[in-house]
């Protein structure tokens, strides 16, 4: 297949923070339609043997284990840079800021969108949460992407920093992990303009899902523009394997294939499992490799986090899972935390009263900060070597 679509870099967009890691390189290689490499490592431009066309290799947040460099077109990108522009009413009036790495996929897709749009871009991974939300008052950002982490810490720079409106604000896109209702309600006042976007997504697939704060509990909104998901019940339960079938999908990783990555056909899973109700709101159970079972009852880690979550003095909340003889697994919950009421027996009996059984974590331990990794996301390897080591 022959993409002829490349990334545009208007000349109209202004880079806010000309010293940012990796933005000059990243401006040229759209600018004169090179093939990309985004990781860790840094931005370059790259001879890429496939088609002679432009392609994009970036990597995945490596969450649960080494991050994957994955391949993608520009006009996998490109449609969704559309729907944003015609449905969520960002436009190259905007003034985006991103918070992370462009080795982290989020950060890029943003940065990305803004250079193709014709926008102006701050971009402000170097900088502490307080100096973050500095520069979103003095710069007037309008439209802001980041993660669910990255926006915890933006609220603590915020009182930090005495902020305590950015008015400018129009638009917040929050990915990379769940949006609980709890951070949504801080968010308001700190943005008292904006709406504030969920999306479900992964690096391979990129938007999935995305909801306003009108969606039940625990979804993660309607299928994004051009997204259709099956849910793959074999299994017999009500919820089963998501095989999404979009134009915004990867083309392939750069080496060895992952194992809880598959196609059926033009469709994708990513391991992810969850359903759909009646009314079209997708809910998330979590991924496959994050299953464990206890006392024979599957148990979905995702769940428990997304539980001890709902408390209000939770800044950030990791579980991981140990071997245990007796039951296969124990559960060890990673509670960051600044309020003084907060402890296990709250959280212990919050789970108890929300989550079956097996799913109670019973070893809660708090860590003054979690360990994180560049994509904004906790750093699960880190945290499973500390649940074994006794």
């Amino acid at each position: 297949m022959t993409h002829t679509t490349q990334f545009q870099c208007h000349s109209s967009s202004q880079i806010l923070t000309p010293d940012a890691g990796g933005i000059a390189t990243l401006r040229d290689c759209l600018a004169r339609g090179a093939s990309i490499s985004a990781q860790s490592s840094g931005v370059k431009a790259i001879e890429h043997g496939i088609d002679g066309q432009q392609w994009l290799l970036c990597e995945t947040s490596g969450s649960s284990g080494r991050p994957k460099v994955i391949r993608r077109t520009p006009e996998s990108w490109i449609k969704s840079f559309e729907i944003n522009a015609d449905h969520f009413d960002v436009s190259p009036n905007d003034i985006y800021a991103t918070l992370g790495s462009l080795g982290h996929s989020l950060t890029l897709y943003a940065t990305t969108e803004a250079l193709h749009l014709g926008a102006d871009l701050c971009a402000l991974e170097r900088k502490r949460p307080q100096r973050q939300i500095e520069a979103l008052r003095d710069l007037n950002v309008t439209v802001l992407y980041a993660t669910p982490t990255q926006l915890s810490l933006l609220i603590k720079g915020a009182f930090a920093a005495g902020v305590r409106h950015l008015p400018s604000v129009r638009r917040v896109f929050s990915g990379g992990g769940k949006l609980e209702l709890a951070l949504r309600t801080k968010l308001h006042p700190l943005f008292p303009n904006a709406k504030v976007f969920e999306f479900f997504g992964a690096s391979e697939t990129s938007f999935v899902s995305i909801t306003d704060g009108d969606a039940p509990a625990g979804s993660v909104g309607k299928l994004y523009p051009g997204v259709a998901v099956t849910v793959d019940t074999t299994i017999g339960a009500d919820a089963g394997e998501l095989w999404i079938s979009s134009p915004y999908l990867f083309d392939g990783y750069e080496g060895d294939n992952h194992p809880d990555t598959q196609w059926r056909g033009s469709a994708l899973s990513i391991g992810e499992m969850g359903y759909i109700d009646k009314d079209g709101f997708l809910f998330l159970c979590g991924r496959k490799n994050r299953m464990v079972t206890i006392a024979d009852v599957n148990v979905f880690l995702e769940g428990v986090e997304q539980a001890v979550m709902q408390l209000t003095s939770v800044d950030q909340c990791a579980v991981v899972a140990a071997p245990d003889e007796m039951r296969g697994h124990r559960l060890v919950c990673f509670v960051q935390s600044e309020g003084n009421d907060m402890n296990a027996k709250t959280i212990r009996d919050h789970c108890r009263h929300h989550l079956p059984p097996q799913s109670v974590p019973n070893d809660i331990r708090f860590l003054d900060e979690l360990p994180l990794l560049a994509a904004g996301k906790p750093d699960l390897q880190k945290l499973t070597l500390m649940a074994t080591d006794q």
